[in-house]
């Protein structure tokens, strides 16, 4: 049976979601608490968004695939159903820094990577110092210049679409770096706080911090607002751009489609190579 998993977590004392031989991760983490309630060893898990050391999440999603009996057998002598009762035991043995918030039986089409429409993140910035509130330090990034948020929302908005991020992701052999970027913007909040909100169908490595640094030079009046578009538009890597601290990010929520018809499908398409239209020489995406 297939089990999907929603958690949050504070990344701040975590190398990152991912395994990593001896490193604290999420993924250990969540893993070894699953083998102790199951009583089945050490799961495998699939994830909807590696976060990177220190990147928080409040929406995260997974999957991890028991067998039937297993599944029926957490409640125990209880009358609970399996996924209220599985939740409850992972309370009992899962470290403060990781909360499952639900678990629950799902059909196979159903992939936590793969069948994910978007995923949402945030990023909090401060350049009042003196106002920071200091239990929010662990997931605020302070800067010293002031930022002109209204320039910084008007670069961000000429981010959007679909684009080739290369100039915004660190390369992995074999991995494309075209994207959808639903949206891209940012607000300065009622306490000062500058909180950034991306959206895309997916992200490559380092790229939501990339994208902030791109437009947090132009707040801060170094860059014109259309000097991110140009580094997009270059495609390659650019030395003035700032990969920003991890601690400032966070996944907020992932997005799936509402039927196993349309999980199923969303899992093929998310698993083909996409490509621009110009190079395909037609209007298709794939």
């Amino acid at each position: 049976m297939r089990i999907r998993i929603d958690l949050a977590y504070d990344g701040t004392d975590f190398s990152g979601w991912a395994r990593q031989p001896g490193l604290r991760t999420v993924e250990e983490e969540l893993a070894r608490a699953l083998g102790t309630v199951l009583r089945t060893g050490t799961p495998s898990l699939t994830v909807g968004g590696r976060t990177d050391a220190g990147v928080h999440a409040r929406g995260s999603v997974a999957h991890v695939d028991v067998d039937e009996q297993v599944w029926r057998s957490v409640p125990g002598r209880s009358d609970r159903p399996p996924g209220e009762a599985l939740t409850a035991r992972l309370r009992g043995v899962l470290p403060p820094d990781i909360v499952v918030r639900r678990t629950a039986a799902v059909s196979e089409a159903f992939d936590a990577r793969f069948s994910a429409l978007r995923r949402r993140y945030t990023y909090r910035l401060c350049d009042r110092a003196p106002e920071l509130d200091p239990l929010r330090r662990r997931d605020t990034v302070v800067v010293r210049r002031t930022l002109d948020e209204a320039s910084m929302d008007r670069a961000a908005s000429t981010l959007v679409g679909l684009h080739d991020f290369a100039a915004f992701c660190r390369p992995r052999e074999g991995a494309t770096t075209v994207r959808t970027l639903l949206g891209y913007r940012w607000e300065r909040q009622p306490d000062g706080v500058l909180v950034g909100t991306v959206e895309a169908d997916a992200f490559c490595h380092s790229m939501v911090r990339a994208l902030v640094g791109a437009v947090v030079a132009v707040g801060e009046g170094r860059r014109a607002p259309t000097w991110p578009a140009d580094v997009l538009a270059a495609r390659r890597r650019d030395p003035g751009v700032q990969v920003m601290p991890a601690h400032g990010l966070c996944l907020e929520e992932i997005v799936y489609p509402g039927t196993d018809a349309e999980l199923g499908e969303r899992a093929v398409d998310s698993r083909a190579i996409r490509i621009l239209p110009r190079e395909r020489g037609d209007d298709r995406v794939s």
